[in-house]
């Protein structure tokens, strides 16, 4: 944990919704003057696309059909926690990034599903921001969740992240629906082992409960919108929020838990970052005093 260097990571499944939650921390740092220091999960993948479909293909001969992204196998959880722990003690770290598309690997001269070469990240950023699946992840002796500052949770129930994910895989990234489906299983073992551990580790859990019936996501025509659900946010610490307040600000909010508010899913992202923005505040506070 550093106060002068501040480690921040939002974690979750694949389709679980990180990206509102970065997009609302986007939007505190500019309102905030905050120059953050940004690492991708995907980065920490240990293999490109081409080698993963080889070391897919070799578990699955010894008969392993649960090796997946999700789990340590197919990741460098040493690594992410080596980059977080350099980054809280000195200010800088390497990283790389995960070329997902054409359009991403072109200004580098790769090819879609290659990384590019770690680079150093120079000193002078205000705190390290992590989005991806593994932020508070924990194995054997490598502990990731350790060194970060502020853990944000991102886990809506797992019919509507698999509705999510389905509908995602299938429109943007050109996949069947069996084939998502079929990633689904295979990645349930690590799920359940390395991705859901990580939710009891978080300071702040935000999770999206639809008000529609989802009961079978595989045959689902549509995404639930925000205003067809309600978020569930659960603090760690009761202590951590300013209960009265939230409830004020936002309409139809409710208590469902002493450490538990409720809010109407259409309110998600200004909920977000009435939660997140006296966080900063404090952990930029700690900072200029330290």
């Amino acid at each position: 944990m550093s106060q002068k260097h501040p480690v921040i990571a939002v974690t979750g499944s694949s389709g679980a919704g990180t990206t509102t939650v970065k997009v609302a921390f986007e939007h505190i740092f500019r309102q905030e003057g905050i120059n953050p220091a940004v690492i991708e999960g995907d980065s920490y993948h240990r293999y490109d696309r081409a080698a993963m479909k080889q070391a897919m293909a070799a578990a699955e001969e010894t008969g392993n059909r649960n090796f997946s992204h999700f789990g340590p196998e197919a990741n460098l959880f040493d690594k992410l926690a080596e980059t977080f722990k350099t980054y809280s003690e000195t200010g800088s770290c390497e990283r790389r990034y995960y070329l997902h598309s054409e359009e991403e690997a072109e200004p580098f001269g790769q090819k879609p599903g290659e990384f590019t070469p770690w680079e150093t990240i120079p000193p002078g950023t205000d705190l390290l921001f992590y989005e991806g699946l593994h932020g508070g992840a924990v194995d054997g002796s490598t502990n990731v969740a350790q060194y970060v500052d502020l853990l944000i949770g991102v886990v809506p129930i797992v019919n509507l992240e698999w509705i999510q994910k389905i509908h995602r895989d299938t429109a943007e990234r050109g996949y069947s629906p069996e084939a998502v489906t079929d990633t689904i299983l295979r990645r349930m073992n690590d799920y359940v082992n390395y991705i859901t551990p990580q939710f009891s580790r978080a300071h702040v859990n935000f999770q999206r409960v639809p008000t529609v019936d989802t009961s079978n996501p595989f045959i689902a025509r549509d995404i639930p919108t925000p205003d067809e659900s309600f978020i569930v946010i659960r603090f760690r610490d009761h202590n951590g929020a300013d209960f009265p307040f939230l409830l004020n600000m936002i309409h139809d909010s409710f208590m469902s838990r002493p450490n538990t508010i409720v809010v109407p899913g259409g309110k998600m992202g200004f909920a977000m970052e009435l939660i997140l923005t006296p966080m900063i505040h404090d952990m930029m506070a700690k900072k200029r005093a330290a």
